[in-house]
């Protein structure tokens, strides 16, 4: 299956956040949205960053309650790994799991398009196996 599909099923909205606002905003944000994660974009299309759960409790826990007042940009990920709506959700298993992240943003020539969580790659693979059980039980009854 490939993330085309995995939007198709699940939607495309993706909750974005300015590069100026501050920590404490995109926390209640985040909790919110019950999301883990929020792409950073001045104009919702560019992705500038991400910024996640992980990310605002390690800077609480390095700077304090502070931490809560820097901007978005002062904490987010610039070096983010995206993924293209034709990418294989297999393979996008393999690459969450060893860059050690649960969010991958969508990009579509150049254009933010969607997000795969780690949770919506997990759903999409066993929903897969299942699928090939079946095929095989179907197979050994009806053979």
């Amino acid at each position: 299956m490939n993330v085309e599909s995995v939007l198709n099923a699940k939607g495309s909205s993706v909750v974005t956040a300015r590069p100026n606002m501050p920590v404490a905003e995109i926390a209640k944000l985040l909790a919110d949205a019950g999301i883990g994660a929020v792409v950073i974009s001045a104009d919702n299309a560019r992705v500038q960053g991400i910024l996640s759960e992980r990310d605002i409790v390690r800077a609480i826990a390095e700077q304090g309650d502070g931490a809560l007042a820097l901007a978005a940009s002062d904490l987010m990920t610039r070096d983010v790994v995206t993924c293209g709506p034709a990418d294989h959700v297999a393979d996008l298993m393999g690459i969450m799991t060893e860059k050690r992240i649960r969010h991958l943003p969508v990009v579509c020539e150049g254009t933010l398009s969607g997000i795969i969580s780690i949770g919506d790659v997990v759903r999409c693979r066993v929903q897969e196996i299942e699928s090939e059980a079946e095929a095989l039980r179907n197979y050994v009854t009806q053979g």
